[in-house]
C-alpha cells in the first residue's frame, strides 16, 4: 500500500525528435472511426478502429498504444536474456546472474516440486513466535526480505532540505492497496471483499493449513488489514506534501510509537545511527503502535504468515500462483488468462537486474543520435513554455519570475544514466528461486539504506534505460525519458511536426507541467518544499486547478462510478499544460513553412489526432473500477475527451460547436499554464 507523498509523476512517453525527414503525416488512418462525431465522443472518433483493431486478449485487463510499444521491448528484452541464459557465464558474472536467474523462473518441474518449501522455515520462524516484543524483533528481517508488513521504510531526498538524504516511514500494510476496498459499502466493493476472504482462506490451505486454521487466519487478517486502511491516508492527502512531512528525532518517535524500540529496529535495518527521520503518515504509525500492543499475538502470527504468502506467491509453484492470479488478476482486473511464463520471468530478471540489462539494451537499440535529438525538442518546448508563463494573465511579474527560474533549473534526463549501478554484491545461487528473489530485495534495500545521512545524487535514476515510461521528480526538479520509450511506433522520422508534436511534444511538455502542478508548484527550484508564489496568485492558480477537478469529479466513468477529480488533478494539470505548450511549440515550429492539408485533415488536426492516439486502448470494466480507486491518471479515454475541452485550438481546428457533447461554454473553460 505504500504510497509516496509526493509521486515521480510519470507519463509513458515516446521518442526523439521532430527534424528528420517528413515525408508522411503520420496518421494511420484505420484507427479513426469516422463515423462518430469528433465533437460529442472525439476518443471514439480518433481511436476507435484502434480499438476494433488491437480487441483484448485473455492477458491484458488493459491494452493500448503503450502496452503495444511495451511488448516490443519485452520480445527485445527477450532476445537479450534467452540469448544470455543459453549460454551462462562465469560465477558471479552478469552473464551467469542473468542467465541462472531467468532459468530457475522457466523450470516449473523444480518449481512445483518444490511447492511451498521455499517459505517454510520463515512461516515457522512466525508461528514460532510468542510475544509482541518478540514479533518486533522479526519484523526487521521480514521487511529486508521483501515481505511487506505494517509498515515501510525508505530513504529519499528531504523535502526541506533536498541535497540531503533522509529515512522516512510509509503507511503499508494492506494487501488489497486501496483503503477503500476495506471501508466502502457499494455492492461493488463488498463482493471484492467477500471474495478477498475466500482467497485469503485458499491461499492459507495451499500452504499446509487446515480450513478451520484458514478461516481463523483470515478473520484476523481483514481485522488487522481494516484497522490499518482506517488510520490510512486517502488518496488525495497523500498528494499534500506538508500533511506527509514530520520530521522528528528518534527520541520522539519512540514517545509517540513505544510498542516499537526504535533504535533497535532501525539498527537492524543497517540503519544505524539513524537521530532524525520523517513520519509520513503519522495517524498510521501510531495505530500499527496500537496493533501490536492490543491485538493477540495469534492475530498477529496469522497477519504475517499472510503477508509472507502474499508476497512470495509469484515465486512458488503454479497451483500457489494460479490461486494468486485467480484473486488479484481476474477479480479485481478482469483478465482472463495468466501472461505466459516466458513474459513474467523476463520481467522478473528486468526487476531483479534492471541497470545490468539496461545497459546491453541501450548499446543494442539506443542509437547515440537520439539523445542529441531529443535534448534539442525538450529545449524547443521549455522556451514554449517560457512563453506561455509569461503571458500569464493572472500571475503577477515576481511570481513568473520563479516560475522561470524553476524552469530553467529543470535537471534533464535523456536515455540512460551516466553511471551503472553495481551488481557485484548480489549472489544469484540455484538452491530456489524464492530464495533468489529474497538475496535481491535484501540487496536492494541495502543499496537503499547506504544513502542515509549521504547527499542525494542526482545522477541517480529512478526508472532503468528500457523501462516505457517517463517522470518528473520535485525534489531533484528533474525531467527523465529512459531509452525504453524513445523510439517507434510513438515518434514517426519521416512525419510532419503536425504528428510529432501532438505525440511527443505533448508528452514532454506533460512532464514539464509537473513541475508546476498541484503538488510540483509547491517546490522550488532546488526541490525544496518551500513556497515561491505570492498570496494572490497562489489563490488564482487554486482556483483555477479546482476548477478542473470539479470538472473531472462530475465524469462518470462507468455506470454508478465516477472519476476522482482531486486525486488525479496532477496529472490533469500536466495534460492540459503539454497540450498548451506543444501547440505552441507547434505553431513556432512551422509559422515560416506552414503544413499543407494532407490525408484528409488539416495540420492542426492531424496534431489532436496524434495526441488522441496516444491514449488509443480497450479496458475491462473491473479494471477501470479498479483504476479509479489506484490510479493518479485519468482513464485513457478521459485524457482526450476530458482533456481536449478545455483547449480554444481544438474547438478551432474541428469546428466545435454549441450543441456538441463534449462543448464547454469559453466561461467554464479551465486556462492554467
Amino acid at each position: 500500500m505504500r504510497k509516496l507523498t509526493v509521486p515521480i509523476i510519470a507519463l509513458v512517453l515516446m521518442t526523439n525528435a521532430c527534424n528528420a525527414p517528413k515525408d508522411t503525416t503520420g496518421i494511420n488512418l484505420k484507427n479513426l472511426d469516422t463515423t462518430a462525431v469528433a465533437g460529442n465522443d472525439f476518443y471514439q472518433y480518433a481511436c476507435g478502429g484502434w480499438m476494433k483493431n488491437n480487441p483484448l486478449t485473455g492477458e491484458y485487463s488493459r491494452f493500448g498504444s503503450f502496452d503495444k510499444l511495451r511488448e516490443n521491448n519485452l520480445n527485445q528484452l527477450k532476445d537479450l536474456v534467452t540469448g544470455i541464459a543459453s549460454k551462462g557465464g562465469s560465477q558471479g558474472s552478469i552473464e551467469q546472474k542473468i542467465g541462472d536467474l531467468y532459468n530457475m523462473s522457466m523450470d516449473s518441474a523444480k518449481l512445483n516440486k518444490d511447492g511451498y518449501e521455499p517459505i517454510k522455515a520463515d512461516l515457522a520462524s512466525i508461528a514460532a513466535l510468542k510475544s509482541s516484543s518478540e514479533l518486533v524483533k522479526l519484523m526487521p528481517d521480514l521487511y529486508l526480505s521483501g515481505v511487506d508488513t505494517y509498515f515501510a521504510i525508505s530513504v529519499e531526498a528531504d523535502q526541506m532540505s533536498s541535497k540531503e538524504n533522509l529515512v522516512q516511514t510509509y503507511q503499508s500494510g494492506i494487501s488489497l492497496g486501496e483503503r477503500e476496498y476495506y471501508l466502502d459499502n457499494d455492492a461493488h466493493t463488498k463482493e471484492i471483499r467477500e471474495k478477498y476472504k475466500a482467497h485469503v482462506i485458499n491461499m492459507f490451505k495451499q500452504v499446509g493449513f487446515t480450513d478451520d486454521q484458514a478461516k481463523t487466519n483470515m478473520e484476523a487478517v481483514l481485522k488487522i488489514e481494516t484497522r490499518l486502511a482506517t488510520a490510512a491516508y486517502d488518496n488525495v492527502k497523500l498528494r499534500d506534501p506538508h500533511a506527509n512531512y514530520n520530521k522528528m528525532t528518534v527520541a520522539e518517535l519512540q514517545k509517540l510509537v513505544p510498542a516499537i524500540e526504535w533504535n533497535s529496529y532501525l539498527n537492524a535495518l543497517g540503519l544505524k545511527n539513524t537521530k532524525v527521520l520523517s513520519v509520513s503518515q503519522k495517524e498510521s504509525l501510531v495505530e500499527v503502535g496500537k496493533i501490536i500492543e492490543s491485538e493477540p499475538i495469534a492475530n498477529q502470527i496469522a497477519y504475517l504468515q499472510w503477508k509472507l504468502i502474499d508476497g512470495s506467491a509469484s515465486y512458488l509453484s503454479d497451483a500457489i500462483y494460479t490461486a494468486n492470479f485467480n484473486f488479484y488478476g481476474k477479480v479485481l482486473s478482469g483478465k482472463k488468462e495468466q501472461r505466459p511464463r516466458w513474459k513474467r520471468s523476463v520481467d522478473m530478471v528486468d526487476g531483479v537486474l534492471g541497470e545490468a540489462v539496461g545497459q546491453m539494451y541501450v548499446k543494442q537499440y539506443f542509437p547515440p543520435a537520439a539523445k542529441e535529438r531529443m535534448l534539442k525538442l525538450v529545449k524547443n518546448l521549455q522556451i514554449s513554455l517560457a512563453e506561455r508563463i509569461k503571458a500569464l494573465p493572472w500571475m503577477g511579474d515576481s511570481t513568473k519570475a520563479k516560475a522561470k527560474e524553476k524552469l530553467d533549473a529543470f535537471y534533464v534526463k535523456i536515455g540512460y544514466p551516466n553511471k551503472w549501478r553495481d551488481y557485484t554484491g548480489l549472489d544469484i545461487k540455484k538452491d530456489s528461486y524464492y530464495a533468489n528473489i529474497v538475496r535481491s530485495n535484501r540487496f536492494d534495500h541495502a543499496y537503499k539504506f547506504d544513502k542515509a545521512g549521504k547527499p542525494v545524487d542526482k545522477d541517480e535514476w529512478l526508472m532503468t534505460p528500457q523501462t516505457v515510461n517517463a517522470y518528473y521528480n520535485p525534489t531533484t526538479n528533474e525531467i527523465c525519458f529512459p531509452a525504453g520509450i524513445l523510439q517507434p511506433p510513438f515518434f514517426d522520422m519521416n512525419a510532419d511536426d503536425a504528428f510529432n508534436y501532438g505525440a511527443i511534444g505533448v508528452v514532454i511538455g506533460h512532464e514539464m507541467t509537473h513541475g508546476f502542478d498541484d503538488q510540483g508548484c509547491q517546490f522550488d527550484k532546488e526541490g525544496n518544499l518551500k513556497n515561491w508564489w505570492t498570496a494572490d496568485d497562489k489563490k488564482n492558480f487554486d482556483a483555477r486547478t479546482k476548477g478542473l477537478a470539479d470538472y473531472f469529479d462530475a465524469i462518470e466513468v462507468a455506470p454508478g462510478v465516477k472519476a476522482n477529480g482531486k486525486f488525479t488533478l496532477g496529472e490533469n494539470i500536466a495534460d492540459h499544460g503539454g497540450l498548451q505548450v506543444s501547440f505552441n511549440a507547434f505553431k513556432h515550429a512551422t509559422a515560416e513553412k506552414p503544413l499543407t492539408k494532407a490525408d484528409g485533415y488539416t495540420p492542426e488536426q492531424r496534431f489532436f489526432l496524434s495526441y488522441a492516439n496516444v491514449w488509443a486502448g480497450n479496458i475491462r470494466t473491473e479494471e477501470i473500477s479498479r483504476l479509479t480507486k489506484a490510479d493518479p491518471h485519468s482513464l485513457g479515454k478521459w485524457r482526450v475527451n476530458g482533456a481536449l475541452p478545455h483547449i480554444q485550438a481544438w474547438y478551432d481546428a474541428f469546428g466545435i460547436k454549441a450543441d456538441n457533447k463534449l462543448f464547454v461554454p469559453v466561461e467554464k473553460r479551465v486556462s492554467i499554464w
